[in-house]
């Protein structure tokens, strides 16, 4: 099968992923082979490739955005059949048996392994997945169209939970790239007013016509004091300019893997009057199922554009130089 392996990680610009055949995977006891139809990219991906997360397997192919067709079963999978239609999101696999599994966060699972890091990803003709952590997908998305939600999607809609925004509240969105596009849809489903922050024109214009109360820029004054923010963007510079948006007892919740330092922190002006700095690691197979129920209801449309897995580099260096509206797609 062709595909994409990193071996030493480099500067989108150096192009460090390598197109290469590789024997297509076998299933073990409890997973299924599915025929990748369509792989989405994550700035984690990035974060990956470049070395800011560095590896742990040696060479690795990513990609946890998966779609395809399962079409061969190991040993005991009765859930699912050759060719059904599945997603695979970040989080592969987890023990089930520490004191994060049995408390419901299995998120934070001590022995986690995780797509495209830990094990062989999407950025191939075919991939591995358990067949407990393969996501039945809603039927009105296609395959590019769904891809968004099983990273971005899922981490967005994580991160709006634990800022505690609800139907009335003000939200700032810091960034917005592939998740945010989908966190605004799904906020203003549920009644919240939201404030976009993005430094591109382009995202900006997008926010807009997908019913951002206000737009502009970090650091720009808008109408009133946040209720709550999410931060997409991996700077850690714009943590002290989030939290002094953020109205008394507001909530600060950092989505991304990667971040670059934050800068030091005045406790009255940034964090006094109950403010809450929060991150999100990573997600649960119910965060999953709970955001492709609501991108359901909610009609979420996703942005995507599409690319040959030959392309993958160019696309990860669009995304760097935020040219893409929404999510870049490899199509094998």
């Amino acid at each position: 099968m062709r595909a994409l392996q990193l071996t030493d990680p480099a500067p989108i610009e150096t192009s460090p992923l390598r197109l290469t055949d590789l024997p297509a995977p076998e299933p073990g006891p409890g997973q299924v082979r599915v025929k990748v139809a369509a792989c989405g990219l994550c700035h984690t991906d990035l974060h990956t490739v470049e070395g800011e997360l560095p590896l742990r397997r040696r060479p690795i192919v990513p990609g946890h955005q998966v779609v395809g067709r399962v079409d061969r079963l190991g040993e005991g999978v009765e859930a699912l059949a050759v060719g059904d239609r599945v997603g695979m999101a970040w989080l592969h696999q987890t023990c089930g048996t520490c004191r994060f599994c049995r408390s419901g966060r299995e998120n934070l699972c001590e022995q986690g392994r995780f797509t495209g890091w830990d094990v062989d990803g999407g950025y191939a003709e075919y991939t591995l997945i358990g067949a407990d952590w393969a996501y039945e997908l809603p039927a009105g998305l296609g395959d590019v169209e769904v891809t968004p939600l099983l990273c971005g999607g899922i981490i967005g809609y994580r991160a709006l939970r634990l800022s505690g925004a609800g139907s009335g509240a003000r939200l700032g969105l810091y960034g917005f790239g592939n998740s945010a596009h989908i966190t605004i849809q799904i906020a203003r489903h549920l009644g919240i007013e939201v404030y976009v922050y993005s430094r591109s024109n382009r995202h900006r214009h997008h926010a807009e016509e997908l019913g951002a109360a206000w737009v502009g820029e970090a650091g720009e004054r808008a109408l009133h004091p946040l209720d709550a923010a999410i931060m997409f963007a991996p700077a850690g510079g714009l943590v002290p300019v989030a939290l002094e948006a953020l109205d008394k007892g507001g909530v600060l919740a950092l989505a991304g893997i990667h971040m670059s330092p934050i800068p030091e922190l005045e406790y009255e002006r940034h964090l006094y009057h109950e403010k809450v700095l929060r991150s999100v690691a990573n997600a649960t197979r119910q965060d999953g199922r709970d955001l492709l129920e609501l991108a359901t209801q909610a009609g979420v449309v996703t942005t995507t554009t599409t690319f040959p897995l030959e392309e993958a580099n160019q696309a990860l260096r669009m995304m760097k130089e935020s040219t893409l509206d929404g999510d870049a797609v490899l199509v094998p």
